[in-house]
């Protein structure tokens, strides 16, 4: 039997589409194996941006702390 692949995209998908259908936070998490905060934030990104809130986000610093202003 050969391995499904799928990306973190399509995870996600299918876990905000199970949410959708009316299925409790804690079984779906518990299924996906992530913690119900992370299921909390994945569902409430959706909810705030729709499909383009589960692409992955930049890990970039806003700021970074030791940088010299721009004038100096």
């Amino acid at each position: 039997m050969p391995w499904k692949a799928s990306s973190v995209m399509d995870e996600r998908l299918r876990f905000v589409a199970r949410l959708l259908d009316g299925e409790a936070m804690t079984d779906v998490c518990r299924e996906f194996g992530i913690s119900r905060k992370t299921g909390y934030k994945i569902f409430g990104r959706y909810k705030e941006h729709g499909l383009e809130a589960l692409t992955d986000r930049s890990r970039r610093p806003v700021r970074y702390a030791n940088q010299l202003p721009q004038q100096l």
